[in-house]
């Protein structure tokens, strides 16, 4: 398993010897068709364009590769997590390149996409049902992720909202690639939260070449990360319907909240100004900066994080049917 490991590292003739291997190096690009006004300079760096099709896939790789170094995971580990797709396709091929077994406890709200690829990646995959008092299902999978690590033998929980290694993921990763791409003073980072590890580990580590940086955090309507109150929510990928451990409240300057139809909108924006296709999650990101960008002042850079594909929301963001019947609902409540 250590060898495997190592080889991740050699490269012959600039040949990845791994899918793994091909994980991060993901484009920034500027948003100059969407966001013209007061040269105000929005960077977006692409992670959709990694190998598993997420920012997600530097957090597994990071988290699995880091254990198999120090123990924690070893030959024998059954890898177990809660997730809602992303973070669950990203562990399943990693998984898959290191022969470890791998049940995602998913819900309803994971795209068919999503879970599809999961179940093609060989993953054991496990769908509860039952909505927790917040309304979402993730006290439930959590509920049966405890169950798992009971009954299946060498079991080892990833837990990515608590574990250290996932903000890590990103301060080593994504945000060293950001700074040695943009090469010039970075005065926004703004992130979609979940975990609140991306942003964390982005923030603390673009902070120590830019100290004056200011941190947004774009939440979803209902979800109850930063204290909001809880209230249904239909995408997956951004908020939580609790507070992670990994949250440190006083690295956030701002929280700006969108809900899943301004959500769709974005992606439709981003779709058709500037030509990427992405999920949800960017969506938001793009409504949160139509909000923003009109108090920043004139000149300012802006990074951000667009985490995900589009083909994964074909039948939500992308398909009529869904938003008319997420559209009725905002009508009716």
């Amino acid at each position: 398993m250590i060898e495997l490991l190592n080889q991740r590292f050699v490269k012959r003739e600039g040949i990845a010897n791994s899918i793994v291997s091909c994980i991060g190096n993901t484009p920034l690009v500027q948003l100059n068709r969407l966001f013209t006004k007061n040269n105000i300079e929005v960077l977006a760096k692409l992670e959709m364009m990694n190998p598993g099709g997420s920012m997600k896939d530097r957090s597994a790789r990071f988290i699995i590769e880091q254990g198999l170094r120090d123990g924690l995971i070893h030959r024998n580990s059954h890898i177990i997590e809660s997730t809602s797709g992303n973070f669950g396709v990203a562990l399943a091929m990693v998984c898959k390149a290191y022969d470890l077994p791998f049940t995602p406890v998913v819900d309803p709200k994971i795209t068919k996409a999503n879970l599809n690829i999961l179940k093609l990646l060989g993953a054991r995959v496990e769908m509860v049902d039952t909505p927790d008092d917040q309304g979402g299902y993730l006290k439930t999978r959590i509920k049966r992720v405890q169950e798992l690590l009971n009954t299946i033998p060498e079991a080892y929980w990833i837990n990515q909202y608590a574990n250290e290694r996932n903000w890590q993921a990103y301060y080593y990763d994504t945000a060293e690639e950001i700074i040695k791409q943009t090469n010039k003073p970075i005065d926004y980072l703004i992130a979609a939260v979940s975990t609140t590890g991306s942003i964390l580990g982005c923030a603390r580590r673009i902070r120590q070449d830019h100290p004056n940086v200011k941190v947004i955090a774009v939440d979803a309507a209902g979800s109850v990360i930063f204290g909001a109150p809880p209230a249904a929510r239909e995408l997956p990928g951004i908020g939580s319907s609790r507070v992670p451990e990994l949250l440190n409240q006083e690295e956030i300057d701002q929280v700006i909240y969108v809900n899943d139809m301004e959500s769709v909108q974005g992606c439709r924006d981003l779709l058709g100004k500037e030509g990427i296709f992405a999920g949800g999650s960017s969506g938001s990101i793009i409504a949160a900066l139509k909000k923003i960008i009109p108090a920043l002042p004139a000149s300012s850079r802006v990074v951000t994080i667009l985490p995900d594909r589009g083909e994964r929301y074909l039948d939500s963001v992308y398909n009529e049917d869904w938003v008319q019947k997420v559209s009725q609902n905002y009508i009716t409540n």
